[in-house]
């Protein structure tokens, strides 16, 4: 007599990571296709993704709540720019109210995804992270909502003598609850959207001094710390009003003044030059420490609310270094100048890694998949994989936005399965299409991994501008490309 295998769990749309993106995705699964059974794998023990994950003093999004938050659950409060706590419990609040919380499997790790042409569906292995068991699952349709950074561990190069340094080096992404920093003197490591929002709120806490330590300069914009004109809005308008006109009002500012920047380089400069050098104490210089040797927008802009850095710099609480490191010593970093900044703590704010679809494996009847070999159709499902999505964001914009649109496409590319009685949808490559890299971002972290990711195309719709309204045009049109093959 022989044991019966235990059945294995199927549901229809499994939906990989319970950060901003999986939420999303989940809602328009529940909202728009109730018959559907989905489940949302999450291989921490909490929901929320970068904005549980990161804990450091003063975590905050860069890019407006406006835009940031769902199009189906409006931000309604005065901050513009918002504090990671606030942003958590948004996202908490936003499962909670549509039930979606029910939905997540937490400690659910994906290790591997094999997918059957014959029997139209996808065969999971997945690690529970609490117990080291793996489990089976499988599903009719795969959707990667992990982003792109790697979890567990961010980006440090190799500093020479760091090992003979007698304070303390934190990387932010592994940020100590119990770090003790009140009056030590700090060095923050880097000069991007993570040092620049750390820097004043270390000097705002009790840090004795912070120095910002960069290589390279990068551009940098005070936004408002409230939106009063938002606030009235909300408070004199009709919701559903009030949200189109506060949505439309920072998408076509943003959106704006990022196409500006890219038609116009030279006059871009000058003005962010003219609104940052009325911000800035006698003695620091522009021209050392805020003028980056490439455009604006070749990397993405670092907002402060509020100028709060700027402030800090006003204070003297903290002070700005440009140079380069040789090494570190015992007490602190000597610099190719010649000149040592002394220090009891490190913060190397240097940058994340990134890996894609969570460093899960893809197959195809058996054959493994190589992500950077296939190429991304309309920047949401990859060629030559079925039933498949992904969610990546905007780098000039809310990550939220793209988000939004590959929900609604998703959502009309199940329906029309459903309606054609078709199974199988995948995008086939056009052999005249050329490639191209996936993300046209010089940031450094992009760079360092930029031959692992997908490629995509030269030309539609294979290839996407980077602009929303663009964007919304293109994933509002019927599923009916030639390059999306259907089977039953």
């Amino acid at each position: 007599m022989t044991d019966t295998p235990a059945p294995v769990d199927h549901v229809d749309v499994l939906i990989v990571g319970a950060g901003l993106s999986g939420i999303d995705a989940a809602y328009h699964v529940t909202k728009h296709l109730p018959g559907k059974t989905y489940a949302v794998l999450e291989m921490r023990d909490s929901l929320g993704g970068t904005w549980d994950l990161f804990r450091y003093p003063g975590i905050r999004s860069d890019s407006d709540m406006h835009t940031l938050g769902f199009g189906w659950k409006p931000w309604k409060g005065e901050k513009a720019i918002v504090d990671g706590p606030d942003i958590l419990a948004y996202l908490e609040e936003a499962a909670a109210e549509n039930g979606i919380d029910e939905h997540i499997r937490y400690h659910h790790k994906l290790l591997h995804a094999d997918f059957s042409t014959e029997d139209a569906r996808w065969t999971v292995t997945v690690e529970r992270t609490d117990t080291g068991d793996t489990l089976q699952l499988t599903a009719s349709f795969l959707w990667s909502t992990s982003g792109y950074y790697r979890y567990d561990e961010g980006f440090t190069p190799q500093f020479q003598g760091i090992e003979d340094f007698e304070g303390q080096v934190v990387h932010p992404q592994h940020w100590p609850e119990d770090l003790d920093y009140e009056g030590k003197r700090i060095v923050v490591i880097g000069s991007g959207a993570t040092a620049v929002t750390l820097i004043p709120a270390l000097a705002d806490s009790g840090a004795g001094h912070v120095t910002m330590l960069q290589r390279t300069p990068t551009y940098i914009i005070s936004q408002p710390a409230y939106d009063k004109v938002s606030a009235r809005m909300y408070r004199t308008l009709p919701d559903k009003v009030a949200q189109k006109l506060v949505r439309t009002r920072y998408l076509t500012s943003r959106i704006a003044f990022y196409e500006f920047c890219q038609a116009r380089p030279k006059e871009s400069r000058a003005l962010l030059r003219k609104l940052l050098e009325r911000q800035l104490p006698e003695d620091v210089s522009f021209d050392e420490h805020f003028r980056p040797p490439y455009d604006p927008w070749d990397q993405r802009l670092c907002a402060v609310p509020g100028g709060d850095l700027f402030k800090a710099l006003r204070q003297h609480t903290v002070d700005i270094v440009t140079d380069h490191i040789d090494r570190f010593t015992p007490k602190g970093i000597l610099l190719k100048s010649g000149k040592e900044l002394e220090a009891d703590i490190v913060i190397t704010a240097t940058g994340l890694n990134l890996q894609v679809f969570g460093g899960a494996t893809l197959a195809v009847d058996g054959a493994k998949v190589e992500p950077a070999d296939t190429m991304a159709y309309k920047g949401l499902m990859l060629s030559d994989i079925p039933n498949f999505a992904f969610i990546i964001g905007y780098t000039n914009a809310s990550w939220t936005l793209k988000a939004d649109l590959v929900c609604e496409y998703v959502v009309k590319l199940l329906r029309r399965m459903d309606g054609t009685g078709n199974r199988i949808a995948v995008p086939r490559r056009d052999p005249s299409v050329t490639e191209e890299p996936f993300l046209d971002f010089e940031a450094g972290y992009v760079m360092r991994s930029i031959h692992e990711l997908p490629k995509q195309g030269s030309s539609y719709p294979w290839r996407l501008k980077m602009n929303y309204f663009k964007d919304l045009l293109v994933f509002r049109r019927p599923v009916d490309d030639e390059a999306l093959e259907f089977s039953a």
